[in-house]
């Protein structure tokens, strides 16, 4: 070191902010493996390192990682086990609009808080009526509250009296009545209705349904005992899952923009959609492209907006300022940054379009800073370091190839020479369009059975 020289300028002569270092740059377009990041003075320990993220207000992750929507990596099973660790996952929209819709349920129901709406049963029914209904809707409980035509409560049919041999006598016959059901005032709940609950059933021992009731002794939900000790267990656990406010994981659907034959927006069908999984529960809707900068993305975001203003809305792909300026005009809140740089996108080469990550990520996230919205980075994260590189610039991470090879995605799973692999493929190949992702990339469903370019590979 020359004599006098001060150790802080020259480290900083080396090593620089991303504010001096991407400007320095520019004319050159960097990924991830162009760069890697330098260490300061830290008194942190790993295990005190919060990765609580803020997407918006109301939607908040433990865990900054979401599975992309695609049609081999995420359904229910993998957005159930991306909440239990604290992520997202998007449900993708290959598929019919009644399947999403039992994906979203299934994830939302996985496990309650207050069960707002329980099934429940009318004191005429029989109990064979009541053994028919659970075979039939596949039930996996067998314990019901009984309400009358005014929705008061009457009383609670058990599980144990189910039998075909009382299949003729009525449930007025055979439940447990008002005057011997426990339950708890709406007005009880206070701010903390889990502590509440988990300490009803500890005062309470051999009872597992908690029912809630309001002044009026309307039924106004209930609480199962195993969905309170797991929820508890949960505060104690290195990850927490990512829940809503009613404690239920939250969930995420990619919908699909349909057109007319003029190519105009299918619009009643869109918001019948999209106000079919709020009904559901979803927690945010993606609207994305290989080129979310464009007239169709923009208004497909500004009628959800429009219609469902409360709705968090995820849009993309993008890798421009102007790309982030335009959605949050149009009312998205969550932008997705990456056009081709995912493992089975071949947009790069098919359209010759697309820009290296981090630096889309570094111009991306100055107009993100002053219009308040929040990025995703989407493609390109093959190593967790990758991850950790995003996540300097962006608020999360989107994940296809990293995850696909797990159990929980609904890709086949088939063998080569002795070795399982899982079936993965980008939403631009050709099989993919076929089954309905072709207005992600521009097409008309009728477009799929001519000539079309692929801009995803199958693996």
């Amino acid at each position: 070191m020359a004599e006098g020289q001060n150790v802080d300028s020259l480290d900083s002569a080396f090593y620089q902010e991303s504010d001096s270092f991407f400007p320095a740059q520019a004319g050159v377009a960097l990924t991830y493996d162009d760069l890697t990041l330098s260490t300061l003075y830290s008194e942190t320990l790993p295990r005190n390192t919060s990765l609580d993220t803020k997407l918006t207000d109301g939607l908040r992750l433990h865990l900054p990682i979401i599975s992309a929507d695609m049609d081999t990596v995420t359904e229910s099973q993998m957005a159930t086990g991306m909440a239990l660790n604290g992520g997202l996952g998007l449900i993708h929209y290959n598929m019919t609009e009644k399947q999403q819709l039992k994906e979203v349920s299934r994830v939302k129901n996985h496990v309650h808080g207050l069960i707002q709406e329980p099934i429940t049963i009318e004191p005429h029914k029989t109990i064979g009526e009541v053994i028919e209904l659970i075979q039939n809707k596949r039930y996996a409980f067998s314990t019901f509250p009984v309400v009358g035509a005014d929705c008061k409560l009457v009383g609670l049919l058990s599980g144990n009296v189910l039998k075909p041999r009382y299949a003729a006598k009525t449930v007025t016959g055979a439940l447990v009545p008002r005057d011997q059901v426990q339950t708890l005032r709406e007005s009880e709940l206070g701010t903390d209705p889990i502590t509440v609950a988990d300490q009803f059933f500890t005062d309470h021992p051999g009872i597992n349904k908690l029912l809630v009731v309001d002044d009026q002794d309307n039924l106004r939900g209930l609480f199962t005992l195993s969905d309170i000790e797991r929820i508890t267990s949960e505060r104690h656990a290195q990850f927490r899952p990512a829940r809503d406010e009613q404690f239920r994981l939250l969930c995420g659907a990619a919908v699909s923009t349909p057109r007319n034959a003029d190519g105009e927006l299918e619009h009643e069908q869109i918001e019948s959609h999209v106000g079919s999984l709020i009904e559901r529960g979803v927690d945010v809707i993606a609207v994305s492209t290989a080129h979310g900068h464009s007239k169709g993305v923009g208004d497909a975001v500004s009628l959800i907006h429009a219609a469902y203003p409360d709705l968090p809305i995820i849009a993309g792909n993008v890798t421009t300022a102007a790309g982030v300026n335009y959605l949050a005009d149009c009312g998205a809140n969550i932008i997705k940054v990456g056009q081709g740089p995912g493992s089975i996108c071949t947009t790069r080469l098919i359209a010759g379009v697309g820009i290296p990550q981090m630096t889309a990520l570094y111009v991306t996230s100055q107009a993100a800073k002053t219009r308040g919205v929040s990025l995703l980075a989407d493609g390109g994260i093959t190593k967790s370091g990758d991850i950790v590189k995003a996540l300097t610039l962006a608020e999360g991470v989107i994940c296809g190839g990293l995850l696909a090879g797990c159990p929980e995605t609904p890709g086949q799973v088939m063998e080569i020479s002795g070795k399982l692999y899982k079936q993965y493929r980008g939403m631009g190949s050709l099989a993919a369009m076929k089954s309905g992702s072709a207005a992600r990339y521009g097409h008309a469903p009728k477009d799929t059975n001519q000539k079309i370019a692929a801009e995803g590979i199958e693996a």
